[in-house]
């Protein structure tokens, strides 16, 4: 995944567990700041009444975004490990 793929407001889910933040993988934030020139983001996590529980830093390599649509067939498949 490239900075680029990451855009404000995207919708991401954790690839890490954060203990220290009660934070688990597959927990769903949204990007609310680009930070570093694109190589950390600013995550929010909220609960079902969308209050905010939860707001970090995070590198690249700790989320990745979710999709809800069909990925482009031009588009590059990338695996992702931890």
């Amino acid at each position: 995944m490239t900075t680029k793929e990451v855009k404000l407001l995207d919708v991401v889910a954790l690839t890490v567990d954060l203990p220290e933040y009660n934070l688990w993988r597959g927990q769903v934030g949204t990007v609310v700041e680009i930070l570093a020139d694109g190589d950390a983001f600013e995550v929010e996590f909220s609960d079902r009444n969308g209050r905010t529980y939860e707001s970090m830093g995070l590198r690249l390599s700790q989320i990745m975004v979710l999709r809800f649509e069909p990925a482009s067939p031009d588009s590059a498949r990338e695996m992702v490990t931890v």
